[in-house]
């Protein structure tokens, strides 16, 4: 099967100032939009197959920084856990509420008041980030490259699902703004292959096919005959 990088957007003003985002349309700050730059420098040399992203702005201002020139398919599934009546409160204020301990210790049991269960959240995740996956093999063959934009909620869920850990477990597994996390999905069981990974990705790239180095071998042999 293909391989997939889960990239995470950049550091946001939300995040800046200790603000729970969720489905809000907070943009890139600075710092964010440095770090997506840096990320695309990292990105740019893979032979990515197809690019998808969450449809939320500082997931596209991401991947429009790393990526320019990409045109990314956006879906709804890859989009941030719905915090509901959450979102837009400063975190050291929601710490102090009943739901929160749920949130950090039983995620699975947690449903947001007016918004998303986050099981619900990783459930959808997981289906879309497969699908895809089943998609671009499909279509590319199983050494394909892709990538995928999307949060840190998000990106925990997908992670945690493939190394096959109860999302209760979850909140043990970090990603961090512009990192980039691997998984190649197999017939038999995922492999994670980096974690919240902000180093050198060239290892990444697929070596030459067998076909691939026969045929360079036999031009390479011709080349030395006419010598």
């Amino acid at each position: 099967m293909a391989t997939v990088l889960l990239l995470r957007h950049g550091r946001t003003t939300a995040n800046a100032t200790g603000e729970l985002a969720g489905r809000l349309p907070v943009e890139l700050d600075d710092t964010g939009r440095a770090q997506a730059e840096r990320a695309g420098e990292r990105l740019r040399s893979l032979p990515l197959a197809a690019v998808v992203t969450s449809p939320l702005i500082r997931c596209r201002t991401t991947v429009e920084l790393a990526l320019p020139g990409r045109a990314p398919v956006v879906d709804e599934g890859l989009t941030e856990c719905g915090y509901g009546d959450w979102e837009g409160r400063p975190l050291k204020e929601l710490a102090k509420e009943p739901l929160w301990p749920v949130v950090q210790q039983h995620p699975s049991a947690a449903v947001f008041p007016n918004g998303e269960a986050m099981a619900a959240m990783s459930a959808r995740a997981i289906a879309t980030i497969r699908r895809w996956d089943a998609q671009i093999s499909a279509e590319h063959g199983p050494d394909a490259l892709w990538l995928a934009c999307s949060h840190g909620d998000v990106i925990k869920a997908i992670v945690a699902d493939a190394m096959g850990l109860h999302l209760d477990q979850f909140q043990r597994i970090v990603a961090d703004p512009a990192s980039v996390s691997v998984i190649r999905y197999t017939p038999t069981r995922p492999f994670v292959v980096r974690l919240n990974d902000t180093a050198d990705l060239q290892s990444l790239i697929p070596p030459p096919s067998a076909d691939a180095e026969r045929s360079d071998a036999a031009v390479g042999g011709g080349a030395g005959g006419g010598v």
